[in-house]
């Protein structure tokens, strides 16, 4: 196990140098100047160049990349040029806003998904197995924005069970009024494809002779299904919830949007919309750490789900 983490540490290295180069060059040569972005369309000859020297543009490009090299090591990105905030002062202010709701939404996903496709699985080919399936492609169809403006209708203005936007400096007051009403919609729509997903695992498990052999042993269905489908179908389901993972550190765009959210995923579409570069370039690099660790960690769960992986 050493070995392996050893290696695949080693690996990531190459990695994330090919992703430090790429970010760098795509923002220096296809992003534009950010001298005359930050200077506006008002500003003259001599207010770019202080700019660009002031950015430190104007010297060679291994000392530009040196100079970025030193931001990611340091954790230190410089300014929002939008804002004028500190990029770190601004992931560490943000970063709590999207926690607070994206958590949840991971969590109850895959908590209401694997019981939910394992009942449905164990009723497979049944009246209720067909319409769970026909009411999820019928959810599936429907466009998240809708159950965004029918969500804030109903449960908003229609019920008041929730506020349809705002959020506060406390963090139980966030979790408890204003994050139920995203987290609620982002459910209703997460579970579906979700349903569907562990549903096909389940099924493929279940017709393996593993299972035929445990029922000729006289094990009951839900001994089976708890016991020996579900442990080998977690391989597959901890795939896709590794998929899903770095998405909390960013968010959801439109949730953040609609709901007045101050989290990360709300000021990168700022970023994207002002061209703000210094945040845009720390949520990509970060973004593909988090990444690499994650698939990182989940190689490892394989392990410890099924000692029969075998890590190489």
């Amino acid at each position: 196990m050493a070995a392996y983490l050893i290696r695949r540490l080693w690996q990531m290295v190459p990695t994330l140098i090919g992703v430090v180069l790429l970010v760098f060059f795509v923002f220096k040569y296809f992003g534009g100047d950010p001298a005359e972005i930050l200077g506006g369309l008002n500003a003259s000859a001599a207010q770019v160049d202080a700019i660009r020297e002031q950015l430190g543009l104007n010297k060679p490009v291994w000392e530009q990349l040196w100079i970025f090299v030193k931001q990611i090591l340091s954790f230190d990105w410089g300014k929002s040029w939008a804002t004028n905030e500190s990029v770190a002062h601004l992931f560490a202010t943000r970063l709590p806003a999207t926690l607070t709701v994206m958590v949840p939404i991971l969590l109850l996903d895959v908590l209401l998904a694997i019981p939910f496709a394992m009942m449905v699985a164990y009723v497979r080919g049944s009246l209720t197995d067909r319409a769970i399936m026909v009411v999820s492609t019928i959810a599936l169809s429907i466009s998240f924005l809708v159950y965004v403006i029918v969500g804030q209708y109903v449960f908003a203005f229609q019920l008041g069970l929730f506020p349809v936007q705002g959020w506060s400096d406390r963090f139980l007051t966030n979790l408890l009024q204003y994050a139920p009403l995203p987290v609620l919609l982002a459910v209703m729509v997460g579970l579906a494809p979700q349903l569907r997903l562990y549903r096909s695992f389940f099924l493929d498990e279940i017709g393996q002779d593993y299972v035929r052999t445990a029922r000729a042993k006289g094990l009951t269905e839900a001994t089976v299904l708890l016991k020996h489908v579900l442990r080998n179908a977690l391989i597959p389901i901890l795939t896709n919830v590794a998929v899903a993972l770095p998405s909390i550190f960013v968010g959801s765009f439109l949730l953040e949007t609609f709901f007045s959210i101050p989290g990360i995923g709300r000021e990168v579409l700022l970023a994207v919309n002002r061209s703000d570069y210094p945040v845009i370039q720390a949520v990509t690099i970060y973004l593909a750490m988090i990444t690499m660790t994650v698939n990182l960690v989940t190689d490892v769960l394989y392990k410890v789900v099924d000692p029969r992986v075998v890590l190489k």
